[in-house]
């Protein structure tokens, strides 16, 4: 019989589970105390639930965290792990070290509807959405993992892996619920940023329903060429986004940046610069100008590092905070629009 995991549950749920065993309600604490504070594997290490009450548990339900398959490093010190999923499928998962601290980039789907032209991940096509345990699961094995190979413990958490975070909002915004529950992982939602083309109606959920940081992938300022890129430009015009983004008060501890992959010759030009200062005027926000990875059969060329300068610099002197954020992992695909799971669907015995 397949047992239930409890990675993914709230503390509601984990009290159903002990009204369903006639546990003591207080036994749902202590199980997520556990799970979400010490990340055990199994149910016998709970030690302080009553062996009684173990057996119960393990009669039908398991901890349920997954292992990685496959772990690759970057020259840079960036690594990727490739995470099997419930529907026996694959997701790729990245960590990035930086001094004492480390980012680490999850996905939410395998594969993505999106479809931008310049991305790798929409190449596969869509094929599910994670769970919200297939989510939580990146985080709680690589903490573990990175733990005990002394490395920098994590800080941040960014939703920008596989997949688009708003087409599978139920399950993300649960996950980040629980990251950041007193009885889950208790994180400040400052440490989470969630990616999103710009889906606007569970856009609006998600500004009204979390705190966590927002990073909107912009990437042309001009309707017609962002439609190009971006087919989800037709449904969610960025004139429009941006019109409902400030609505918000972003003055204070949240943060909203906007994503822009430069392409040389299309979307890095003097012109480009003023329709973006244009766009974004009177927001406090923040553009995260990114290099692009060559992806196959796709007609882009990357900008070159000086035009990146310039363009940075033209935002900065008009008002918009601009930085060049820092390429990682392209040596093991594993930088921004790379991620893809090559890995066939099998079934694996973990």
């Amino acid at each position: 019989m397949n047992k239930t995991p409890l990675i993914g549950m709230t503390l509601k749920e984990l009290q159903d589970v002990c009204l369903q065993l006639s546990m003591p309600k207080f036994t749902a604490k202590q199980m997520a105390q556990w799970i979400y504070g010490k990340h055990v594997h199994t149910i016998d290490e709970m030690t302080n639930l009553s062996k009684v009450n173990r057996e119960k548990l393990d009669a039908l339900f398991c901890v349920g965290c997954m292992a990685p398959i496959e772990k690759t490093t970057s020259k840079d010190g960036t690594e990727k792990y490739l995470f099997p999923t419930e529907n026996e499928r694959f997701v790729e998962t990245v960590y990035i070290p930086e001094g004492d601290r480390a980012t680490l980039c999850v996905s939410c789907q395998v594969g993505c509807k999106m479809n931008c032209l310049f991305c790798q991940t929409g190449k596969q096509g869509w094929q599910g959405d994670l769970t919200v345990r297939d989510i939580l699961n990146q985080i709680y094995t690589v903490e573990q993992l990175v733990a005990e190979e002394g490395k920098t413990p994590l800080s941040n958490i960014v939703y920008m892996g596989q997949g688009e975070p708003l087409d599978n909002f139920d399950n993300v915004l649960k996950s980040t619920e629980i990251l950041t529950a007193d009885d889950g992982w208790a994180w400040s939602p400052r440490r989470i940023t969630i990616s999103t083309v710009g889906l606007k109606t569970n856009m609006r959920r998600l500004l009204d329903d979390s705190e966590c940081h927002v990073a909107v992938s912009l990437h042309s300022p001009i309707h017609e060429q962002r439609l190009q890129l971006m087919p989800a430009e037709k449904q969610f015009a960025i004139s429009d986004i941006v019109e409902m983004l400030k609505e918000y008060d972003w003055s204070h501890q949240r943060r909203i940046t906007f994503e822009y992959t430069m392409f040389d010759g299309t979307n890095d030009s003097t012109l480009h610069a003023k329709e973006l200062v244009k766009l974004l005027s009177g927001m406090e926000c923040r553009v995260n100008l990114i290099r692009w990875h060559k992806v196959n059969d796709v007609p882009l060329s990357e900008t070159k590092p000086e035009k990146m300068v310039n363009f940075r610099d033209y935002l900065n002197n008009h008002g918009i905070t601009a930085t060049i954020r820092a390429s990682r992992g392209q040596d093991i695909w594993a930088a921004c629009g790379l991620l893809s799971t090559k890995k066939q669907s099998e079934n694996l015995s973990l």
